[in-house]
């Protein structure tokens, strides 16, 4: 098990970093939240997780080791692989999806592509019990609405879309989530978000 890697940041992809560690490049799968804090040639530990298939040796990397853990916890799921797992933490911080499981929140969990109705509902009962309650609320003054920005701009760079195209679907629904007030939905952003790179293509 490799539990982290640490060294300078050789390369970086919309969906992967390379580390060199020892002289050796090692390829890191990450999340876009975790790539938006790596910075080329500055020196980066990420707490990683190893998937083993017949074919392939993966290494998912995480900016923190509670993100890891969830990552993990949420392939216990029947139907969750590595691959659905990231893009949950793409999403959503690991305290989001505590959140969203403990108070039965299909919304939050529907806003994942890949994750529909019948989907969210299985995974609210079959994750119930193995996350655990959030770890904390929001710290004092931190600006509610960027979360949304955070979260809408990872999924749809998640989906394939450039950073350009992200940025100006991010900027053409920011109206509709300050109309909504308090903490907009996500998914409904979301759906709003792929209207309008829709009509622009």
């Amino acid at each position: 098990m490799i539990a982290f890697v640490s060294g300078t940041v050789a390369a970086l992809a919309p969906d992967a970093a390379v580390v060199e560690v020892g002289g050796v490049g090692m390829a890191v799968q990450c999340t876009p939240n975790t790539l938006s804090t790596l910075r080329m040639g500055q020196p980066a530990k990420l707490h990683t997780s190893l998937v083993v298939r017949e074919d392939s040796l993966t290494l998912y990397g995480f900016a923190d080791d509670d993100e890891r853990q969830v990552f993990e916890l949420l392939q216990t799921a029947s139907g969750v692989g590595p691959r659905l797992a990231q893009a949950m933490l793409a999403v959503h911080s690991p305290d989001a999806l505590r959140r969203a499981v403990s108070t039965a929140d299909e919304k939050a969990l529907t806003a994942v592509p890949g994750i529909g109705k019948k989907g969210a509902q299985k995974l609210l009962l079959e994750l119930k019990d193995r996350l655990g309650a959030p770890v904390g609320a929001p710290a004092v003054g931190a600006p509610v609405s960027s979360g949304w920005r955070d979260q809408l701009h990872a999924a749809l760079i998640g989906l394939g879309y450039a950073t350009r195209e992200a940025d100006e679907a991010v900027t053409a629904v920011a109206p509709q989530a300050e109309a909504a007030g308090g903490t907009p939905q996500v998914g409904q952003l979301l759906k709003a978000a792929l209207q309008t790179l829709n009509r622009a293509r």
